[in-house]
């Protein structure tokens, strides 16, 4: 697995990978349908030396020992609501269950701590998608209340489990330091 920022010849691919209504329908900010002009809006937005917003590339080629990346996700730090930043992320479908977003969040979970010097982040996940929330749980987020969340794609508020996780805890140091073993 590659985390790396995106680019605009990135656009097809991101659209590709998200223009799935399964994935979409579990976002807050993103349209549906998601069009290509929206990928590249996206990925025009000026982003800062320490902004983390990265595509996730997995590297499981058409044949044995053949390596080629292809893009299923964007995992990021949103810095814009609160007073700590909200991790998110979302894969494409035939990434799911594979264990993609634990190691993406595990390795953004690091970089927070260790390279940005946070304490704290948040995160959330929509109470009908149940699966983000186990990744969460598995990245150390604790769950601190319910509420709810305005969907883009679903045009209303859906209900929501809010979450946080707190960096100076040893063990998340230790979870995130585990994706090199």
């Amino acid at each position: 697995m590659t985390l790396r920022p995106g680019w605009p010849e990135d656009a097809a691919a991101v659209t590709q990978a998200l223009a799935h209504e399964s994935v979409v329908m579990n976002l807050s900010r993103v349209p549906w349908p998601y069009m290509p002009a929206d990928a590249r809006d996206w990925l025009a937005i000026p982003r800062g030396s320490t902004d983390v917003t990265l595509l996730i590339h997995a590297h499981d080629g058409p044949a044995p020992g053949r390596s080629c990346p292809r893009l299923i996700g964007t995992i990021s730090l949103d810095r814009e609501r609160g007073d700590a930043p909200e991790l998110g992320y979302w894969l494409t479908p035939s990434a799911w269950g594979r264990g993609y977003a634990t190691e993406a969040g595990r390795a953004v979970l690091h970089m927070a701590r260790h390279s940005l010097g946070l304490k704290r982040l948040r995160a959330r996940h929509f109470v009908d998608n149940p699966a983000s929330g186990r990744v969460l749980g598995k990245l150390g987020f604790h769950e601190t209340g319910r509420g709810t969340t305005f969907s883009r794609a679903r045009g209303r508020e859906v209900a929501s489990v809010m979450l946080a996780c707190d960096l100076e805890d040893a063990r998340i140091g230790d979870q995130a330091l585990s994706l090199a073993a």
